[in-house]
């Protein structure tokens, strides 16, 4: 009996010593990080890992959280640095010269490209089966929303005044819970507040409007009561920050909640 337990001590020393330390230079690495990490390994995190946008901000609490410098960074010793857009180029530059293996996350624009940093990270983190679990949630859950408002138009309309088009993951979502899309442009823009209120769209998704800043901008929704009037008439369903902030596998959150909203419409009619 002494024996087993000295070997299953010796497998559970040398399985931690295998786990990569890593370290994420921004809240979008930060969500991949904390959920396909195991926690001992996980030995920086941003500053923002506790933001009120961050997906994960509950798991992030109690772990170390830093700047993305060089010299904050390389103090962790890490084996593997994921980063979106953060980490100065000198910070960059160091990490490769020390061969540092940096995963650099894609800003997805459909679910295709979500699934791609998932396998990324989770091969550099010698965690695949945890990746592949977390994609398999996330496509049961967007065949279950598939469909669901039958080819009705919506527009995005975030907090700050912009929508967005083809190419972003936020139509990718709308598309995936059966709207299409009434922004027929590429990418995000702003859009015009004269414009909207003379051709009010017949539905409405709404982003970051649970920001505090939210309204903040020039025309903001917060300032604006025609606009407010408009929009309150015609929202579907509003998405949290914390969904869209980054190009994940919980933007089939935000699918589940365009869908469900399609569901609470025809369970009213």
């Amino acid at each position: 009996m002494r024996l087993l337990t000295i070997l299953y001590a010796i497998v559970a020393a040398t399985s931690l010593a295998a786990q990569p330390r890593v370290v994420s230079l921004d809240q979008c690495a930060d969500q991949y990080v904390l959920a396909l990490s195991p926690r001992v390994g996980i030995v920086g995190l941003s500053n923002r890992a506790l933001n009120a946008d961050s997906y994960l901000r509950e798991a992030a609490r109690g772990l170390p959280r830093g700047r993305a410098d060089t010299e904050t960074v390389l103090a962790k010793r890490p084996d593997v640095v994921v980063r979106w857009w953060g980490g100065e180029p000198r910070l960059l530059a160091d990490l490769n010269r020390r061969d540092v293996r940096v995963v650099r996350l894609e800003d997805a624009e459909d679910f295709s490209g979500v699934r791609r940093n998932v396998r990324l990270v989770a091969a550099a983190l010698m965690q695949v089966s945890a990746g592949e679990r977390l994609i398999a949630d996330m496509d049961r859950r967007l065949a279950a929303s598939s469909g669901a408002w039958s080819g009705r138009g919506g527009l995005y309309l975030s907090s700050g005044g912009a929508t967005a088009g083809r190419g972003t993951l936020i139509d990718a979502m709308m598309r995936a819970a059966g709207l299409t899309n009434l922004d027929t442009g590429i990418g995000f823009h702003t859009v015009s507040l004269e414009g909207l209120v003379a051709h009010p769209p017949s539905a409405v998704v709404r982003g970051f409007f649970d920001a505090p800043d939210a309204g903040a901008a020039s025309w903001g929704v917060g300032r604006h009561p025609v606009l407010r009037r408009l929009i309150a008439g015609r929202t579907l369903v509003s998405v949290p920050g914390a969904i869209l902030a980054c190009p994940a596998w919980f933007a089939a959150d935000g699918v589940e909640l365009i869908a469900k909203a399609a569901q609470r419409k025809r369970e009213s009619n």
